[in-house]
């Protein structure tokens, strides 16, 4: 559907009509623009791209793979598993690591004269111009090549049309459901109950990869196809086995499938254009104001309660203002349910399960709690605490133009940071403290909660330290939306390196918590929850005092690096 627009006043204007290739052409200036000038954001690009050609070529030989080898027998397993990962993967990744590219924020568009249907078809053209898209439709050709080597051209043919189906699918799910999360996340009746249920429902993924990945190992591969050709009729797998239908004679089960496609593909839309039009809104009522006032005055008011031991000084208002916006932020409110469930999944899989599937069998989750050991629990505990840490690689660029007020008033460096790990840490290490006694308790040690949290206290300083380097030396632009998953064109690539590298550097600086638990045996479960503390607040401070120099050199880059590109 296209709309007129008028390009003059008069009342012969000429009318142009907007369609999607003008989101198109749009968002391709905006990227150029964005490159422009920004030498490090090219070349992120350029590694970006390289790395998905690389995902590309590896996942189109796995899809053509019963193609080449001229079997048909597992191609609907591969069709349909295959393709299934991927819409999975497009639902899943967004929402706790990369985001979705925002460059053309739908509430810029609000108060243009635009219908639903015009802007819904704008911006998913626009998003279908992007690196893993196209990664995703080399990769899922193999498909093609599949079906053409099996059935010929006919086959073919029609595999092109269930690719191309199923992209789009994987974008327009993908757009949804983080549309449909960032509106729920915004509205503050129901953005804690939705915060909690959220962390809840991705909390559980991980035990259910653990339980489907144990079958999959212990399911022969005829049942699997069998479960595979189930897969196949769901929308999950229909768009990827069409092709290899028509090939293995079933010519009547490709029209259904692409008509399954088709109305899922409809369904995905109308919920992200009802999403979409409330996102363009504005955020949600705050509600009443308690009757009497607040207690305390104005004053106490600006401290929430988990600040409530804070002084009432420019450093505790700092951390009083840091801990609000935690709790209040959509965005930030994210990355603290990825710390959630990570804190869950990584310790009780490598721990309880023994880092292998086969431990869900019956009696293999005691027999794996069993052969664990310090070194192991330590291992884990340090890949806990370099992700929790990782969250605020960009802390400043979560203010966006309003870190400007901290310019303007002078804050020092070094009080700025360690008000901001302050208040970071009032949610944080609650969040450790429990994964230390749950994983003790699976493990049937009480005793090793002192080396579990311990280890999860050392590198999650250690991670602070060197995050504070990170944050003022390689900070960038968020998009100033409601939508807690958005990015910047390229964006959410350098969050992904700089998530990358932070974790690296931040699992080497706790390198010594691995050795001590190899070296000093039993006295380590005395020694580390002290040690590990000492160590931890002890790296923290110093990162603290020796990035808060840089910071106070690098204020007016910095300000600019992290304010939004209008």
């Amino acid at each position: 559907m296209a709309v007129a627009v008028s390009t003059d006043a008069g009342p012969t204007a000429p009318v142009r009509t907007v369609s999607a290739r003008h989101f198109v052409r749009l968002k391709l200036r905006v990227m150029g623009n964005n490159f422009r000038g920004q030498g490090w954001r090219i070349a992120l690009f350029i590694g970006g791209a390289l790395l998905g050609l690389w995902f590309a070529v590896s996942g189109f030989f796995l899809f053509a793979l019963p193609g080449l080898t001229g079997d048909g027998q597992y191609a609907v397993l591969v069709g349909a598993a295959g393709g299934g990962l991927l819409v999975v993967g497009w639902l899943i990744l967004p929402l706790v690591f990369f985001g979705v590219d925002e460059t053309l924020d739908p509430a810029r568009f609000a108060l243009l004269p635009l219908s639903r249907r015009t802007l819904v078809t704008g911006l998913f053209a626009a998003a279908l111009i992007s690196v893993p898209v196209l990664a995703v439709l080399i990769a899922t050709f193999g498909l093609v090549l599949t079906s053409w080597s099996l059935g010929g051209w006919s086959a073919g043919l029609v595999a092109v049309v269930g690719v191309v189906a199923g992209l789009l699918l994987c974008v327009a799910a993908s757009r949804a459901v983080t549309s449909a999360f960032a509106t729920m996340l915004r509205s503050r009746r129901v953005r804690d109950l939705a915060a909690v249920l959220l962390a809840v429902v991705a909390a559980l993924l991980g035990p259910l990869q653990i339980f489907g990945l144990a079958a999959l190992r212990e399911t022969d591969w005829t049942r699997l196809t069998g479960a595979a050709t189930v897969i196949g009729w769901t929308p999950l797998g229909a768009p990827w086995t069409a092709g290899i239908d028509v090939a293995q004679g079933r010519v009547w089960a490709a029209p259904v499938k692409l008509l399954i496609t088709v109305v899922a593909l409809g369904a995905l839309l109308a919920w992200w254009s009802r999403s979409l039009e409330s996102a363009m809104v504005g955020a949600a009522s705050a509600g009443k104001a308690p009757p009497g006032g607040v207690a305390g005055g104005a004053v106490a008011q600006l401290f929430p309660r988990v600040t409530g031991w804070a002084r009432r000084d420019r450093f505790g208002a700092l951390v009083a203002r840091e801990a609000r916006y935690w709790w209040r932020d959509a965005r930030r409110r994210a990355n603290l349910i990825t710390i959630a469930v990570v804190g869950i999944f990584v310790p009780v899989f490598v721990n309880v399960t023994g880092g292998d599937f086969a431990a869900m069998e019956s009696g293999g989750l005691t027999a794996a709690a069993n052969d664990s050991s310090p070194v192991v629990v330590t291992i884990s505990m340090v890949l806990v605490g370099v992700l929790a840490a990782a969250t605020l690689a960009n802390q400043f660029g979560f203010d966006g133009s309003a870190y400007a007020a901290n310019v303007v008033a002078g804050v020092p460096g070094r009080v700025e940071l360690r008000a901001r790990m302050t208040a970071f840490s009032l949610y944080v290490l609650p969040m450790l403290a429990f994964v230390s006694v749950v994983l003790s308790v699976l493990l049937s040690r009480p005793g090793w909660i002192g080396l579990t949290f311990g280890s999860l206290v050392a590198t999650y300083g250690a991670g602070l330290a060197v995050n504070s380097f990170v944050s003022v030396l390689g900070a960038y632009s968020l998009p100033e939306t409601s939508n807690p998953f958005a990015m910047n064109s390229g964006a959410g690539l350098t969050k992904g390196l700089l998530t990358l590298v932070t974790m690296l550097v931040s699992a080497v600086a706790a390198v010594p918590m691995v050795v001590a638990a190899a070296l000093l045996g039993g006295a380590w479960l005395w020694l580390a929850l002290p040690v590990g503390a000492a160590y931890g607040l002890g790296a923290a401070l110093l990162g603290a005092y020796l990035a808060g120099d840089v910071l106070d050199r690098r204020l007016p880059e910095l300000l600019a690096t992290v304010t939004p590109r209008r």
